[in-house]
């Protein structure tokens, strides 16, 4: 096996199970611990996974954000009840913001029933869901093309949206500590903030998991947004603290949608 397809194994072995031992992918691939070694060094310098005591891991921890393809299925279905109730907050004639994140890019599914609509992203998975769908206005925006977060970043993308703006957007954001918004990654930061900017109306999605968690950089205050949506998993601890601060919060549940302002 050449050492790039052993490494984008690696990889599919990660996605599932969220970590791996150096002697398990030794024995796996017929390769020596060493050379294991050096396929992780590399995947590391790329950010696409992280080093352990070990082995190696791509779930998130506050220096590092996992690969979108393992985040999409964590809470798949939570995101998808949260991305459901998101789309309500729309109405047809809108232009709306949908980021790079696993969450919101799942309300792409719910548009064909409130066109005709004008959706920005950078979420190329966002693209190519809505790319050529009848009544939908997409403006794709460029930039610096992340394969890690499958969207596109930097100063192309920002000075986009700096000559753009939406009546709604809708962000996701990796860490939740208190009422702020924290993430890994400082360019992704950086087009999450333009984004709150460039529209009218905000709105975070995250998963009950966000809550209690931090990460490297400063996204926001979630006073910033008009309301958070998350499921009824979220404690009455950090609903507790939201409300404090005089932040809205949305709980969705299956059968119903708790609201606490």
């Amino acid at each position: 096996m050449k050492p790039e397809d052993r490494r984008e194994a690696i990889m599919e072995v990660l996605m599932e199970a969220g970590t791996a031992s150096v002697e398990d992918l030794a024995l796996r691939f017929g390769v020596s611990k060493m050379t294991v070694h050096r396929d992780l060094d590399d995947l590391e310098q790329a950010g696409l996974l992280r080093k352990v005591h070990g082995g190696a891991s791509i779930q998130s921890s506050p220096q590092f954000e996992s690969d979108f393809r393992y985040r999409e299925k964590i809470a798949a279905s939570e995101k998808r009840r949260i991305a459901e109730h998101a789309a309500t907050l729309i109405e047809p004639g809108q232009s709306i913001i949908i980021d790079d994140s696993s969450t919101t890019g799942a309300i792409a599914a719910f548009l064909k029933d409130i066109r005709p609509l004008t959706v920005i992203t950078n979420n190329l998975g966002v693209i190519a869901e809505l790319s050529g769908a009848p009544g939908i206005n997409l403006i794709a925006l460029g930039g610096h093309y992340s394969k890690k977060f499958n969207g596109f970043f930097g100063i192309v993308t920002e000075e986009a949206l700096r000559s753009l703006r939406a009546d709604v957007a809708f962000l996701s954001s990796s860490a939740i500590e208190g009422a702020i918004a924290f993430h890994q990654d400082q360019e992704v930061v950086q087009t999450k903030r333009q984004m709150v900017k460039s529209a009218s109306r905000k709105y975070l999605l995250v998963d009950h998991g966000k809550f209690g968690r931090s990460a490297l950089h400063f996204l926001t205050g979630l006073e910033a947004f008009d309301a958070v949506l998350s499921s009824d998993g979220v404690s009455d601890q950090h609903a507790a603290v939201l409300d404090d601060t005089g932040v809205k919060l949305i709980r969705v549940s299956n059968q119903r949608i708790s609201e606490k302002a």
